[in-house]
């Protein structure tokens, strides 16, 4: 496969069409980045790299943390988390508190901000410093101790949360919420300020690609059961009320940050992270969402 041929032509093709939607401006530290920024990179799951654009420029991946943060969890607790949350597509925008109270406090799914709280909520209740504690576990998986929080991010978007904590509180009430909702907000805050470049990205990601791929001390991130789980979640709920679309379009797991990034994950072949700031109407990245529908059309990528 060309890979890179192809991802040269589909880059331009994107970069001189529309480039259309808002970066994330609600948060204040977000919308100081430059909304041309524009990257991709590609990693297959014998370390070749392909990709074009701003690939080595690091940014907040935010929702797209919440993949990792699940898997920390799966890979501690198993099964037992899904007491707490959900796995079904919510249909609603990630914010929403509606479902919260049909469901009684259970999220829908570990994707949207209160499956996400109450996920960060089982990790606060683990460890001392569940901060230290993902930030290792991410550096043991991509062999990168550089790869480190942006914390004036977390602090702008805590300064303008008052939905998530809303949402904590929300849920807290019901009894999902086992920590002081302040303490997990605070993790989650900042485990989304993360910052990454596409390639550390696809790095990070290819855990989900590769059944055999091992951290930096030679362990399973996931077993391939618990990984098929999560890639399914990808699937169905990794881009909240635009995932149908996403699955329609593109025919890969995948994940978006308000950041304007994206992972998609090819089991079994590759992962690939496009970056780009600004966000259409369903809060994912525009010429993101357009360049992986172009990309695997040409390439025929896709689980299906």
């Amino acid at each position: 496969m060309p890979y890179q041929q192809i991802i040269n032509d589909t880059y331009h093709q994107i970069k001189s069409g529309k480039d259309e939607g808002e970066a994330a401006s609600y948060i204040p530290e977000l919308a100081k980045v430059d909304p041309e920024n524009f990257g991709i990179h590609l990693i297959t799951i014998d370390q070749q790299e392909f990709g074009i654009g701003d690939r080595y420029t690091q940014f907040s991946i935010q929702s797209i943390a919440k993949v990792l943060s699940l898997s920390l969890a799966f890979k501690l607790w198993g099964s037992k988390i899904w007491e707490r949350v959900g796995v079904e597509p919510s249909g609603t925008a990630f914010n929403s508190l509606v479902q919260l109270e049909l469901n009684k406090g259970i999220p829908r799914n570990p994707f949207n901000n209160g499956g996400a709280l109450v996920i960060a909520d089982m990790l606060v209740g683990e460890f001392k410093n569940p901060e230290a504690e993902f930030l290792r576990f991410i550096r043991e998986i991509n062999n990168d101790n550089k790869i480190d929080y942006n914390l004036s991010i977390a602090k702008s978007e805590k300064s303008v949360g008052y939905r998530n904590i809303a949402i904590c509180n929300f849920i807290k009430s019901f009894g999902n919420v086992l920590n002081e909702p302040e303490r997990v907000l605070d993790f989650y805050f900042t485990m989304c300020s993360l910052e990454m470049t596409c390639q550390e990205l696809a790095q990070t990601f290819l855990f989900l690609a590769d059944d055999h791929f091992r951290n930096t001390k030679g362990e399973r991130i996931l077993n391939m059961s618990k990984a098929k789980r999560v890639n399914a979640l990808l699937q169905t709920c990794g881009f909240y009320d635009e995932s149908g679309e996403f699955s329609f379009t593109v025919g890969l797991p995948g994940k978006s940050g308000v950041g304007g990034g994206i992972i998609a994950v090819f089991p079994d072949k590759y992962s690939i992270a496009v970056w780009s700031p600004k966000l259409n109407a369903k809060g994912n990245s525009y010429r993101g969402m357009k360049f992986l529908e172009a990309y695997t059309t040409k390439t025929e990528s896709s689980i299906f």
